[in-house]
């Protein structure tokens, strides 16, 4: 025998069973890697998904959007006039990995139901208690409250209620103080003041797509920052049949918050909830003099004025995300923090 084939085919089976043994190896290392990864929680990318629900609440159906861990500390967001859920879009996934957000649609906004105004009453005792039953319903019975324009009295009752479920307060553009009703208003309180016809259709005109698109611009120094499907999905939620009648419904009973003022004043003076107030500094319906009272009943709260307009989330939706997280990182109990 050639002494020299000889030695190639010891090296060739040294080869080969080496090459085995490396294949063997890294066979057990993806099991064993494969295994360790389906046993991880899951991936930060899926508890920051938002997803999309509705439930139905007193024969009332009602659309809310939802994202992060079940177990993590909650925050309940509640939408203005003449928006939705929709309007907080971008601040859920910047929330969602620490917290879990819940944005409800009121009934006649965005894509809850919109029962006739003969069978449902279209006022904010009614918006709260429906939020409240939502909320009981998931199994959220603690909770930090972002209020914003109509958020504001459907928030505070809610707080005034249960003041021992809000762990916290984020108050965008949502008034609790008269300050912050000024000329915008004048022509609503006079409707307020009459309840006639006629007053009630002077005011028609802030369901129409010049005042919802005023809503989303004025005040704002660089209108390109603001999407123009905002305004574009709201407007054809108010043009839906009927639509116009329930938002002048709501424009009448928004007299019915202004006597509850000195109440949720004195919610918020006796228990001091953690409070961040973000205001957009240049909004004509509830103007900054609104912003300044907190801190009358509540000497710690957080005030942050911005250069913008109503919805302040529209241009400085990072900026205000920023704030939340970390004043809720400031303020949470730490036993109440997400992993």
């Amino acid at each position: 025998m050639n002494p020299l084939n000889s030695s190639r085919r010891i090296l060739l089976t040294g080869a080969a069973v080496i090459a085995t043994s490396l294949s063997l190896a890294l066979f057990n290392y993806s099991s064993s890697s494969i295994a360790q990864e389906a046993a991880k929680p899951e991936a930060s990318s899926n508890t920051t998904s938002v997803r999309y629900h509705t439930v139905s609440i007193d024969g009332v159906d009602v659309f809310y959007r939802e994202a992060g861990r079940k177990d993590a500390p909650a925050i309940l967001l509640l939408h203005g006039f003449p928006t939705s859920s929709h309007m907080y879009r971008n601040l859920i996934p910047a929330l969602a990995d620490k917290y879990r957000v819940i944005a409800p649609d009121y009934p006649g906004f965005g894509q809850s139901a919109m029962p006739d105004r003969a069978k449902f009453s279209y006022t904010f005792d009614n918006y709260a208690q429906l939020v409240e039953a939502l909320t009981e319903k998931l199994g959220v019975d603690r909770y930090a409250v972002y209020v914003m324009d109509y958020g504001a009295p459907v928030g505070f009752r809610l707080a005034a209620k249960h003041p021992e479920r809000v762990t916290a307060l984020i108050v965008q553009n949502g008034n609790a103080y008269v300050e912050g009703i000024q000329k915008f208003w004048e022509p609503i309180q006079k409707y307020w003041a009459s309840g006639s016809n006629e007053d009630r259709e002077a005011i028609r005109w802030l369901t129409s797509l010049k005042a919802t698109k005023w809503q989303y611009t004025h005040g704002v120094p660089d209108t390109t920052l603001v999407s123009p499907d905002s305004w574009t999905m709201d407007q054809a939620r108010l043009d839906r049949p009927g639509n116009q009648e329930i938002q002048l419904d709501l424009f009448y009973d928004y007299r019915t918050n202004i006597p509850l003022y000195p109440e949720w004043q004195a919610y918020l003076r006796k228990h001091q909830p953690p409070t961040l107030v973000v205001w957009g500094k240049k909004d004509q319906i509830f103007v900054v003099d609104g912003a300044h009272p907190y801190k009358r009943d509540l000497p710690n709260a957080e005030i942050h004025l911005i250069d913008t307009g109503h919805f302040a989330l529209e241009t400085h939706g990072q900026e205000i995300a920023g704030l939340i997280r970390d004043f809720l990182g400031r303020s949470l109990p730490v036993k109440n923090a997400a992993r």
